[in-house]
């Protein structure tokens, strides 16, 4: 069991009372959990995944202590602009995806 922090940006309500019901809600739209096993961790993610798909509103990325990933830290992500953990140099970096043209 880890630290998971869940960030949600300009999305519908219904994330809200979701993730209130399993995280504490230290900051609007923040989310936090400091003993969420893996198992939990997945189904969270999971309805988040569902829930976007269907609405396609607004940003939500996910962070839990992941000592395989780089800086040890996975990242999960919804929206726009992905993003995405890379060690560069020995330094962890955030490589963000660029955003479809219209």
């Amino acid at each position: 069991m880890s630290m998971t922090v869940i960030v949600t940006r300009d999305v519908e309500d219904r994330y809200r009372g979701f993730l209130s019901s399993v995280m504490l809600e230290i900051s609007p739209g923040v989310y936090t959990s400091p003993r969420l096993s893996k198992g939990v961790r997945d189904r969270i993610w999971e309805v988040m995944c569902e829930w976007h798909e269907a609405l396609g509103r607004g940003s939500i990325v996910m962070t839990w202590k992941a000592l395989e990933a780089p800086g040890g830290q996975g990242l999960a992500h919804l929206g726009e602009p992905p993003r995405q953990l890379v060690e560069v140099d020995g330094m962890v970096i955030v490589k963000r995806g660029n955003r479809p043209q219209a």
